[in-house]
């Protein structure tokens, strides 16, 4: 019986043996062949077709360019510094991803992360932020939500009527000017 064990034990390690052999000189043939023929990788690329998606399951966006957020961006802070006024303007998509930024010359240090949250909170809703602070008397629980915030200066953006930004501006002494500002932004938006 003993004899018997170390056969079946011999018997694995040959096996064991021979299976990592096959699979290595496969491993190596494998890459030999690619190696070989330097354009197999875009040929492997090609022949295998992409999964096609019907056309009822997608839709079309539109986006913000960055030279559109910049020209917005420039003008909200224009109209700032005209009324003499220390802002930090932030631009985000419809996404509410940020793509411009400019914090004008003695802005405060929190008017950075406040115009941010801004623009988020009017792309979000698609509304001044203005407007969406009376919404927080039926539902004080949206200020609770990551990333917004509820005070006047966040104006949405739209292209032909479609939403694709939202202009955040804060450091002004009001709200009221905050969202002065961010509205000189959004006009340029409208106006290309």
């Amino acid at each position: 019986m003993a004899a018997h064990r170390q056969h079946t034990l011999g018997t694995r390690l040959l096996t064991g043996a021979l299976v990592a052999a096959a699979l290595g000189a496969g491993t190596f043939g494998a890459v030999s062949a690619t190696a070989s023929t330097p354009d197999a990788p875009q040929r492997a690329r090609t022949a295998a077709p992409a999964s096609a998606v019907a056309e009822r399951d997608t839709h079309r966006t539109r986006h913000l360019t960055a030279d559109a957020a910049a020209r917005a961006a420039q003008a909200a802070l224009k109209a700032a510094r005209e009324d003499g006024q220390r802002v930090t303007v932030a631009v985000v998509d419809r996404n509410g991803n940020t793509i411009a930024v400019l914090r004008g010359d003695g802005a405060g240090p929190q008017s950075y992360q406040s115009a941010e949250r801004k623009a988020y909170t009017a792309a979000s809703w698609n509304a001044p932020t203005s407007e969406l602070v009376k919404r927080l008397e039926s539902t004080p629980n949206l200020k609770d939500i990551p990333g917004t915030l509820f005070l006047g200066g966040g104006v949405p953006g739209a292209a032909d009527g479609t939403p694709v930004a939202g202009i955040g501006v804060a450091g002004a002494p009001s709200g009221a000017l905050d969202e002065k500002y961010a509205r000189a932004g959004a006009a340029v938006l409208t106006t290309d």
